[in-house]
């Protein structure tokens, strides 16, 4: 049987234009790996909304990342001022993972 250990999976759908800052406050708190994911659109509570794909400037991506606990909760918690003046919405999940040295 493989060997699996438990780690944290964090998602944040965020705006395009502020992706660098989530990939900045990533580095800062020593997150090092990610995924960032293009969107093609979604609904939710200001309602439906769709990348346009010609300016971008309603585009939103995923950003996904694999951690630590204590690089989950330092990076969720310096997010946390961003929740609601930015409009993000983060999700943290318990994943399994195998191969554990590279979360």
């Amino acid at each position: 049987m493989i060997e699996t250990v438990q780690r944290r999976k964090i998602e944040v759908l965020v705006d395009a234009p502020l992706v660098r800052r989530i990939s900045q406050t990533a580095d800062e708190v020593g997150v090092t790996g990610y995924t960032i994911l293009h969107t093609l659109g979604g609904a939710g509570r200001g309602g439906r909304w769709q990348d346009d794909q010609v300016s971008g400037a309603d585009a939103k991506v995923i950003f996904v990342t694999v951690t630590s606990q204590e690089k989950a909760d330092a990076f969720t918690s310096a997010l946390a001022p961003l929740l609601e003046s930015h409009g993000l919405m983060l999700m943290t999940s318990t994943v399994d993972v195998v191969r554990a040295g590279k979360f």
